[in-house]
């Protein structure tokens, strides 16, 4: 009589891995599609198709359209799909870690431009959707202001601020001079090239949250 073997341990990272492979090649999918052929015009199976998956995974995984638009924007915020927060991100991580106000904020405002940099065609195109995707660009200006307000504490703990300053109105202000609206309008209907507007905004932001009220 024999000794069954012992069982090895389950190992589930082929299945995350292959899980991950799936969502990255679902969102690059739905980011051709919308450039190729407009948001009306796309449905969850052509995204499927075009990235190798079924349907019924798609809509498991991001629930349908909106869900789709949503991973799109957030990769290209983040520029991977790595599960980290912006606040971790390694170029976020170096603007909190400086101490020097003015080279804070230079960093902050190239921090910011590279976001816009990648976002602004993906912008443009959602803008002009309206409808349900308006609730997605909703979100990202909330989950933007969240991010604003906390970078802005930050300056206060760090004594970055002038006296007396209203942190609440101060962010903002940097959450407006931050936007995208205004990378727009300033790089494509201006012609700004992009690091003209990293330079004016590091001024802009230097002016408003440290400079005399």
């Amino acid at each position: 009589m024999t000794r069954d073997a012992p069982r090895r341990p389950y190992d589930s990272s082929r299945r995350r891995d292959a899980a991950r492979r799936n969502r990255a090649a679902v969102v690059a999918a739905c980011r051709e599609l919308l450039f190729d052929e407009g948001y009306r015009a796309f449905t969850v199976r052509t995204v499927a198709a075009r990235a190798g998956v079924s349907p019924e995974t798609v809509y498991k995984v991001f629930g349908g359209k909106t869900g789709l638009v949503k991973a799109v924007w957030d990769t290209t915020l983040a520029g991977d799909d790595e599960p980290l927060a912006m606040s971790e991100r390694p170029q976020l991580g170096l603007v909190l870690r400086t101490r020097e106000p003015h080279a804070k904020l230079r960093l902050y405002a190239g921090f910011v431009r590279g976001v816009h940099e990648r976002l602004a065609p993906l912008f443009a195109l959602l803008t002009e959707v309206g409808g349900e995707v308006a609730d997605v660009l909703a979100a990202s200006e909330e989950e933007r202001l969240a991010g604003v307000t906390a970078f802005v504490d930050h300056l206060a703990e760090a004594g970055a601020l002038r006296p007396g300053a209203d942190t609440a109105r101060l962010a903002d202000a940097c959450w407006a001079l931050t936007g995208p609206q205004l990378y727009t309008l300033l790089t494509a209907d201006r012609g700004w090239r992009a690091d003209a507007y990293e330079t004016w905004l590091a001024g802009m932001l230097t002016a408003a949250l440290t400079g005399p009220e």
